[in-house]
This record gives structure tokens, C-alpha cells and sequence, in this order.
């Protein structure tokens, strides 16, 4: 029963490591679909995909001009900008918000917007350059680098850039022969040789998902045997401790009992979890409530009149509890 439990509580909280996992491989060779494909099979909803392709830097008017003109090396590592990739996941991985480009490639500019993403347990990174730049190496908890033949490769490009980027079929393989190929040669394929994994055939490679997956599993399962452990001596080395009198108990009902341990039972349907919790977290909202101190104050209404009342002191903020 233990090991089923373990197995179902992959938990640790936000500011613990991530585990970044990077995908590198030629442009067609299915990095995006291999690293879609992790994310099916471990079915989880922390595990988040960065599309190196949201780095690339914004480009001048000169380059935007070769760019519509498809003379712009987007394959050149100088076409990406590491610097900002690797300030985002260095923030990820320390346990922080990160902000990340979103680039259009109809447009050949980074838009306003940008995406928030804070603190996945697990980070697969993708895109050509994935395993390129020594800083993002050091990062990397795993290194992948997916191969397929060159046909296949020049095949998928075209599809994804006539479909996903309004690019012209001539345009792609124009692209291909002047800056894709060569550029694998002498960027791309050096990569391999600090793959810890090399995937032939991307997705159809159902052996090397398998394997990926499992070494995912398992950083997993060491985070939160980890974090229990800690949370278990902090709770060891604390128990003799009295509360601080600023610390307010819920007054222990039978309800309330009953409720917390409905909560915290591993076995506890989905559905009344949430049901519970909801009940527990009002009276916990009433009872703060009810210990806020006001301030009297007074205001000047726009007719003149003086208006006598309360103010709140102080902030108010709220800690989400999810079950371990």
C-alpha cells in the first residue's frame, strides 16, 4: 500500500528543483512531437514544453526585410537569443515566475505579451539549439537529441512552415539549401555528442520514450520522498514548540475532524476533496475575518458631507494547501 502511495504522490512544492529536460535534433527531425508525446504518456499537469523557437531574437528592419524575403538565417545560434533563455531558466529552476517571448513568425517581431510559466516539476525544452549554449547544459538534467533521415526532416519543415507560418513552398526550400543543411552540419549535429539519449525515428522510437519516461518517474518519486522526509523532521523538531499567540486554531468540532481527515486521506475521491475542502476553507475565511483590526477613518464625500467609518489594516493573504 506504501508503494502505491508513493507512486501516486508525486508532490513537491514549487520552489523545489525543476527538472529540465532538453531535446535537441535538425528541424523536421520531431522534437516537438516527441516532447508532446512524454507529455501524453506521463500524464501529469506539471510537465510543461518551452519552444525554443519564442527566443529568437527581434529583428531590425534590414533583417525583417531578408526575412519576408526568406534570406534570414533563422538556423544560425545567432539568430536565437540565449542570453534571455537562459535568464528564464535559471528563474525556473531557482523556483520562480518566468515571463517568455512569444515570437510570430508571420510578423518576424516578438509580441507584447508574453506567457507566465511558474515552477513545472518537469521542464522539456525543445528546439534545434536545445543542447548548443554550456549554460543551458548546466541546467539540463537530462540531454536528448532526436534524429530522423534528411528527406523526412525536409518533408515535415515544409508542411509546418507552409501550414503553422504562411511560408511559401519555394521559400522552404530555398531556406533548406541555403541555411537549414549547412547549418546542421557545422551547429546541430556536433550536439549529439552530449546526448545522453539518442532517439532514431522521434516518435515512432516507442523504447526510447519508455526509457525517458521512467527517469522522469523517478525524479519524481526522489523529489517527493525527499520532501516528505524534510517536512516529517521539521514536524519531528518542532513538536515540543508552542504555537505563537498570534496562531488562531479553528475551534475542534466534530466537523471540523471529520472534514480534515476526509482531506487528508489519500484515498479520497477527487470530488469530495474539493467538496470538503470548499466547506473547511469557509469557515477558515470567516474566522480571519473576524480577527482583522479596523482603523477608524473619515472621508469627504464629492457633495461635501462627511463620511465616518472602518478601514482594514494591514494585508490580507491566503496560502492554497494541496494535498501530498
Amino acid at each position: 500500500m506504501a508503494d502505491v502511495v508513493t507512486q501516486r504522490a508525486h508532490y513537491s512544492p514549487p520552489w523545489a528543483d525543476v527538472s529540465i529536460i532538453g531535446i535537441a535534433g535538425s528541424s523536421g527531425s520531431g522534437k516537438s512531437t516527441l516532447s508532446h508525446a512524454i507529455v501524453s504518456k506521463l500524464n501529469l499537469p506539471w510537465v510543461v514544453i518551452l519552444s525554443m523557437d519564442s527566443f529568437y531574437k527581434s529583428l531590425d528592419e534590414e533583417g525583417s526585410r531578408k526575412a519576408f524575403q526568406n534570406e534570414y538565417d533563422f538556423d544560425s545560434p545567432d539568430a536565437v537569443d540565449f542570453d534571455v533563455l537562459v535568464d528564464r531558466l535559471q528563474r525556473l529552476k531557482a523556483g520562480k515566475r518566468a515571463e517568455i517571448p512569444i515570437y510570430s513568425f508571420a510578423k518576424h517581431a516578438r509580441e507584447k505579451e508574453t506567457t507566465s510559466i511558474y515552477s513545472p516539476h518537469v521542464l522539456i525544452l525543445e528546439g534545434i539549439f536545445a543542447l548548443y549554449d554550456p549554460r543551458v547544459l548546466e541546467l539540463l538534467d537530462m540531454k536528448i537529441f532526436c534524429e530522423a533521415d534528411a528527406d523526412t526532416c525536409l518533408s515535415r519543415r515544409i508542411l509546418r512552415d507552409v501550414e503553422e507560418r504562411g511560408r511559401d513552398i519555394e521559400g522552404c526550400i530555398k531556406q533548406w539549401f541555403s541555411y537549414v543543411k549547412p547549418n546542421f552540419e557545422a551547429y546541430v549535429e556536433p550536439q549529439r555528442k552530449v546526448a545522453d539519449i539518442i532517439v532514431p525515428r522521434g516518435v515512432e522510437n516507442r523504447v526510447a520514450i519508455v526509457m525517458v519516461i521512467q527517469y522522469i518517474e523517478r525524479k519524481l518519486i526522489e523529489k517527493s520522498k525527499s520532501h516528505r522526509a524534510a517536512l516529517k523532521k521539521l514536524g519531528q523538531s518542532s513538536e515540543n514548540d508552542a504555537l505563537s499567540e498570534n496562531v488562531i486554531l479553528l475551534k475542534q468540532t466534530s466537523q471540523v475532524r471529520g472534514m480534515n481527515t476526509i482531506i487528508q486521506d489519500t484515498d479520497t475521491s477527487a470530488e469530495d476533496f474539493i467538496f470538503y475542502f470548499d466547506r473547511i476553507a469557509a469557515l477558515l475565511v470567516e474566522n480571519a475575518l473576524n480577527n482583522i483590526y479596523f482603523k477608524e477613518v473619515t472621508v469627504t464625500t464629492p457633495t461635501g458631507n462627511k463620511y465616518h467609518g472602518l478601514h482594514a489594516t494591514g494585508e490580507t493573504s491566503a496560502v492554497v494547501i494541496l494535498r501530498a
